[in-house]
């Protein structure tokens, strides 16, 4: 065996057992595997991870459930791709184990599946163990967790990782272990064992679903509760009434419990007359019956609309469109209920809705609503903010709903659409019939039927939804699938209420309540019309065959199948991501973060099923990655995304919103907008023309350039912890200055880094001679008194200015919350720099004190001092003509090996003797800074390290010259962590 994989091992061993403060590579690190996905664990992930780099594996574990092999499929696909082949042994104790999972798991080639047979035996089984084979090198995760949905994501599990090579001890003896039950005589083979088990599995779980439906339940479980969610919102409403407010908003994610938490609040809060207003008489009939579950008989109910005119029962559930008519508005005195419930709120701005709210005069209007940022908000009249007063009673949102436990959890698989459409096409008025033959072909129609067996569905038969991108796409898509003997329908806004009311409920029956006349349907094809208002719990596969639209719409459609229902453990979510401009948009529906920030968006492709809530997981082919990244690379309409987020954030706050505002409700960051628009106050001009028409002179302007540019990126507080005192004071001493700062960030700033922060404050932090002619004008402070930094006159006088004064302010809070929540946590004393934060060059030259911008100087390498820093591009562009690398790209061999080791090739020409290598070797610290593609800006932080080897080499230039290069063996003080070595390493290029 190789000598440096037992010293790895070795160093592995030391860190977990004795010393924890060694760097070592991760990749021989014995761990504890659990699930916490606060903070990107997840038992799953460790799994994946582990079967991704195997050869061979192998799995002992007492139960196996569909929701614990679903979540695996992609995985598995791959290793079956692969040829990657695999032993899974379970039992047939407590008849736990899921037929249909383990149909599922023998039907791939490279699987070969046992089943203990604990009776025969005479012992129980509860091995719970998963060991992993490559080359010499077993690692083995081994402790509590079965393969089931609770155990691989949500439930509080005790896992070890070992490593060992094949000759250890323990390892030899767990896969002995696993050789003697896995050819013990009590150890069936599939064919052997599956249709007597398949068999017993469901009698005994008949007899389970009799015996539950014959319990008699206690009046204290039988009687309706209000869920978390639910308590809080009822909680903020009473103290909404009590300020004496009439208008109330609940922003509620699809699924967590509107309807029963308005019937809840309407208990509590003792309403004798309600009227529940909806655009469709199907949802008055949903929400009369979810009322009648809270209430029983204490109260009347009736509904108006579609031939029912019960307008004297105390509550009312009716259409708008009814109750639109003055035939039937009139029926009741302005004053004639206590409160008006609106369900899909944000429709409640049209016209329709607006009489029967202005007629009206409740003691209060309720809003729900999941999606109340519309795209006419900023028209007036339409912002549903405004029509109910900002009264936000409470918000929940998909990721905090998925955390406690409200929703159904989803397993999300990105899959490679075979169409070659792009979404202009797609988006077209008229389809070309080449086109439209792409999006309804057989080979079409075979990959997505063969993806929806595969990935299938919770329950006993599928009952799914299918979003295309028009109608006639549905129409022939659904004849298509009738064709090979599928049951669906497409509905249409043209199908009548009579219609689609059928549609849903075969959808939702089961095929025992079968007739004659009323068939189950498996699927319903549709375009938008199922985006909200319908409610079919039963739900439990989603596939979508259209460009993400936006991410409102996505969850919207992603909605559909997260209601909880008896049976349904899960809904699965196949997506076929085409080449369209907007697959940026999934990761952020997914993630929930509207930063659009490409790097949070780019981490969570890769990362996302680690740190997803709950029981969901997400995954992504690795095409569909690509395809992702690539979008990613080249976000179109960034600036309308930011007016798009601006008018929403407006319209939510009742005014307008600063820099922070879009910082504190997690809306675009504050740098992207900078990064299109320079300042805030040009981009107040562009959304505000009236109010910020030549309000600040050049020189305000200057300054607010400056320092949006300098300081609100906040990787350092010193400039902003001066501009924020002399935002009140004339003069601050230094000694004082020095005694506050440590005070408020922990840690002492020197006399020289006080006087770098007042250079940069007078414009010298600048790249060019003319950009500091520029900016020298900015005249902020002085430091002409020995001690003392004092607040130049002119600039006293601007801050009078109070919108010149508010852009500093806001610059000042935004740089200074981002310094504290993104760095000082993780601050080393020792360093300036935070491991595995982004920097850009210009961020380097600010943090080392070099008194200007360096960043047009500062490529490949650059020395500082006694630091040296090496900036490394990890995919490089590729040349496109015959050329060995694109001019002033050359391809160096840079790349990690694993966690620890860094191998990076020098400039071309620069030899081990040359003056270029001396700066590096000499160094006192060095550091590495890596980003992924040149599709990124800034660089990963990835810390300091140390050389092992350097030594001469020589590599071919572009005019074909063999020229002299380094090639370096660097070793990270710090291992790097997995997520972003995934990333950095995944093929994926711009």
């Amino acid at each position: 065996m190789d000598a440096n994989v037992i010293k790895e091992l070795q160093n592995g061993l030391n860190a977990a057992y004795i010393n924890g403060s060694v760097a070592v590579n991760l990749a021989y690190k014995p761990a504890f595997v659990s699930n916490n996905p606060e903070e990107g664990k997840k038992v799953i992930s460790s799994v994946e991870d582990e079967l991704l780099r195997c050869d061979q594996f192998q799995i002992s574990v007492a139960f196996i459930t569909m929701g614990g092999v679903t979540p695996l499929l992609q995985t598995l696909k791959e290793l079956e791709e692969k040829g990657v082949k695999g032993q899974i042994l379970t039992t047939n104790y407590l008849n736990f184990s899921e037929p249909r999972a383990l149909e599922k798991l023998n039907g791939l080639k490279n699987i070969t599946l046992k089943m203990y047979d604990v009776e025969a035996a005479g012992n129980g089984f509860h091995t719970k163990g998963y060991i992993f084979k490559k080359e010499e090198i077993y690692r083995i995760i081994i402790g509590s967790s079965n393969m089931t949905s609770a155990a691989l994501t949500i439930n509080k599990e005790w896992n070890t990782k070992l490593i060992s090579t094949e000759n250890g001890e323990v390892a030899e003896e767990i896969v002995e272990e696993f050789h003697n039950l896995w050819n013990s005589e009590y150890a069936f083979p599939y064919d052997d064992f599956y249709e007597v088990y398949r068999e017993r599995y469901n009698i005994i779980k008949h007899q389970r679903e009799i015996a539950k439906s014959e319990e008699i339940p206690s009046l204290e479980k039988y009687r309706l509760k209000p869920n978390s969610m639910q308590e809080r919102f009822i909680a903020n409403l009473r103290k909404i009434l009590e300020q004496g407010e009439e208008r109330a908003l609940l922003i509620s994610a699809t699924g967590t419990g509107k309807t029963f938490a308005s019937a809840f609040a309407m208990r509590e809060l003792s309403f004798k007359r309600v009227l529940f207003l909806v655009h469709r008489v199907t949802l008055a009939k949903q929400a009369k019956k979810s009322f009648e579950k809270v209430f029983g008989k204490k109260v009347t109910m009736g509904v108006v609309g579609a031939g029912f005119y019960e307008y004297e029962k105390e509550y009312v559930f009716a259409t708008v469109e009814t109750l639109n008519r003055d035939t039937h508005l009139f029926q009741y005195q302005p004053d004639a209920f206590d409160c008006i419930i609106l369900d899909e709120a944000h429709h409640s701005s049209n016209n329709i809705y607006t009489k029967v709210i202005n007629y009206f005069k409740p003691k209060l209007f309720l809003g729900m609503t999941a999606t109340p940022d519309k795209r006419d908000d900023n028209q007036q009249g339409k912002n549903i903010y405004e029509i109910f007063h900002y009264q936000i009673a409470y918000e929940i949102r998909l990721q905090q709903a998925m955390e406690e436990d409200l929703l159904c959890p989803f397993h999300y698989f990105g899959i490679s659409e075979i169409v070659s459409l792009d979404d202009k096409m797609l988006q077209a008025t008229k389809l070309t019939d080449a086109a439209f033959n792409q999006l309804t072909s057989d080979e079409r129609v075979r990959h997505i039927i063969e993806q929806s067996e595969y990935y299938g569905y919770s329950g006993n038969r599928v009952k799914g939804l299918i979003f295309c991108s028009r109608v006639k796409e549905c129409e022939e898509l659904s004849k298509k699938f009738n064709e090979l003997g599928y049951r669906t329908v497409a509905l249409s806004g043209n199908d009548n209420e009579d219609k689609r009311q059928e549609a849903f409920e075969r959808l939702a029956m089961d095929e025992e309540d079968a007739t004659e006349d009323c068939q189950p349907l498996d699927y319903i094809f549709s375009r938008d019309i199922l985006n909200e208002g319908v409610d079919i719990v039963e739900v439990n596969q989603v596939i979508m065959l259209r460009p993400t639209q936006s991410p409102i719409v996505f969850i919207q459609q992603l909605g559909r199948g997260l209601r909880k229902a008896p049976g349904k453990e899960y809904v699965v979510v196949l997506d076929f991501i085409g080449n369209y401009n907007n697959n940026f948009m999934i990761p952020v529906a997914l993630s929930g973060d509207r930063s659009y920030n490409a790097d949070v968006i780019r981490k969570y492709v890769i990362s996302g099923n680690s740190t997803i809530p709950g029981a969901s997981t997400v995954h992504f082919d690795e095409i569909s990655k690509d395809k992702i990244f690539k979008s990613i690379d080249k976000i179109k309409g960034m600036k309308a995304l930011i007016k798009e987020s601006y008018i929403s954030l407006k319209n939510r706050l009742g005014r307008i919103p600063f820099l922070y505002d879009f910082y504190e409700n997690q809306e675009i960051d504050p740098l992207v907008i900078i990064r299109e628009y320079k300042t805030y106050y040009a981009f107040m001009q562009v959304m505000e023309k009236d109010k910020y028409t030549n309000n600040l002179s050049e020189q305000e302007k200057l300054t607010l350039e400056y320092l949006s540019k300098t300081v609100l990126s906040g990787v350092r507080p010193d400039e902003l912890a001066i501009l924020s005192q002399l935002l009140h004071k004339d003069y601050i001493g230094i000694t004082e200055f020095k005694t506050e700062y440590q005070k408020t960030f922990g840690f002492e700033i020197s006399v020289a880094q006080v006087k770098e922060a007042i250079q940069v404050l007078q414009g010298h932090f600048v790249s060019k001679e003319a950009e500091y002619k520029k900016f020298c004008q900015i005249d902020i402070l002085e430091n002409d008194r020995p001690g003392m930094i004092r607040r130049v006159q002119s600039y006293a006088d601007r801050l009078k200015h109070i919108q010149f004064y508010k852009q500093v302010e806001d610059i000042i809070k935004v740089g200074l919350t981002r310094y504290q929540e993104k760095y000082l946590p993780w601050k080393n004393i020792d360093s300036p720099f935070v491991l595995y934060e982004k920097y850009s060059r210009r961020d380097v030259s600010l943090l080392m004190n070099c008194g200007k911008d360096l960043s047009s100087v500062m490529y490949g390498m650059k020395r500082i001092d006694d630091d040296v820093f090496i900036f490394i591009t990890y995919h490089k562009e590729e040349s496109q003509d015959e050329k060995n690398y694109v001019a002033g790209k050359p391809d160096y061999a840079d790349a990690f090996e694993d966690n620890l080791i860094f191998k990076w090739d020098s400039q071309i020409g620069k030899g081990l003797e040359s003056s270029y290598m001396q700066d590096v070797l000499g160094a006192t610290r060095k550091h590495l800074l890596v980003k992924k593609s040149d599709a990124e800006t800034n660089f990963y932080y990835m810390g300091e390290f140390d050389v092992m080897e350097a030594k001469n080499a020589q590599k071919e230039d572009n005019r074909g010259r063999m020229q002299p290069i380094t090639k370096v063996t660097m070793r990270m003080h710090h291992a790097v962590r997995e997520d972003l070595l995934r990333y950095l390493q995944s093929n994926i290029t711009a």
